[in-house]
């Protein structure tokens, strides 16, 4: 692997400040979470899955306070995962299943934002993304849904992923039968605003691009990028499908702004070169995110 070389290392982040920023990735995201439950999927009957999906309809049918009910709901589900899968689900995790339904219950005397479902669904939806995924930046959850799927999981066997949904996917139904079919569909958008918003948070714009080059002047092309683009290269070994003749194949990762510099720098170098593109949604290291 050839890469262009720095000559500093980044100091680690002290614990303490790497915990004291996680908590407050938890507390915060906690709150988001809990503004945007109050003013966009409450108000609109929009229960979009998880604990808080339960408490809008418990509202809507019992008039339960949403922020109690999710509290009940949220401490023995963590106290259920605890015990029955034997992990350490870490403090963070607990503070986020306290806090949100705390936020809950504090905000919620909050104005309604909008009386239009639609509305509500996508931005509440995105709010509750936005908010989750803060969380997930601290390294914690707000426990619900995800632990009953875990402990789903555990005793079915079913891939996480489909227990997740299948549990989201039992709240939405049920609100089309509590409020309306029309309600019960809102919710799936909300849902589906929730985790485009969460992939957002995570991996954020900048998609950058995994270019895997086969060429038969694997040096010059090499030295091109290095001189044209300043990026790192790995030459991977590979053979043809058909003639099982050994190739080379020139692997570099750039950003999205870099890449038209990047084929046309290649194509100078080798008009017939075999360029193949892909999405790369989180790169870590020299260049990139460092962390």
């Amino acid at each position: 692997m050839m890469m262009m070389a720095k000559k500093y290392r980044r100091e680690p982040m002290p614990p303490l400040l790497k915990n004291i920023i996680e908590y407050g990735l938890v507390i915060l995201g906690s709150f988001f979470v809990a503004i945007a439950f109050n003013v966009f999927l409450l108000p609109n009957n929009i229960a979009s899955g998880g604990v808080a999906g339960i408490s809008t309809i418990t509202k809507g049918v019992f008039g339960w306070e949403p922020g109690i009910v999710q509290w009940i709901l949220n401490i023995p589900l963590f106290i259920t995962g605890v015990v029955i899968l034997g992990k350490n689900f870490g403090i963070k995790s607990f503070v986020g299943t306290v806090m949100l339904p705390l936020f809950v219950l504090l905000t919620a005397d909050l104005a309604p934002a909008t009386p239009d479902p639609l509305l509500g669904a996508i931005f509440g939806g995105m709010g509750v993304g936005l908010g989750l995924g803060i969380v997930f930046r601290g390294r914690a959850s707000t426990g619900g849904i995800d632990l009953a799927a875990q402990v789903l999981h555990k005793f079915t066997h079913l891939p996480l992923g489909i227990s997740v949904a299948m549990l989201d996917g039992l709240i939405v139904l049920t609100s089309a039968i509590v409020f309306s079919l029309e309600e019960g569909l809102y919710a799936l958008i909300g849902l589906f605003a929730t985790s485009r918003t969460i992939d957002f948070v995570q991996v954020g714009f900048n998609t950058s691009k995994n270019v895997m080059i086969i060429t038969e002047y694997v040096d010059d092309v090499r030295g091109a990028i290095f001189q044209e683009i300043d990026r790192g290269v790995t030459v991977l070994s590979g053979a043809g499908g058909y003639t099982d003749r050994e190739r080379r194949v020139v692997m570099c990762v750039v950003q999205q702004n870099e890449f038209t510099k990047l084929t046309q720098t290649v194509k100078m170098v080798d008009p017939g070169a075999f360029v193949v593109a892909m999405n790369a949604t989180e790169v870590l290291g020299e260049g990139f995110k460092t962390t």
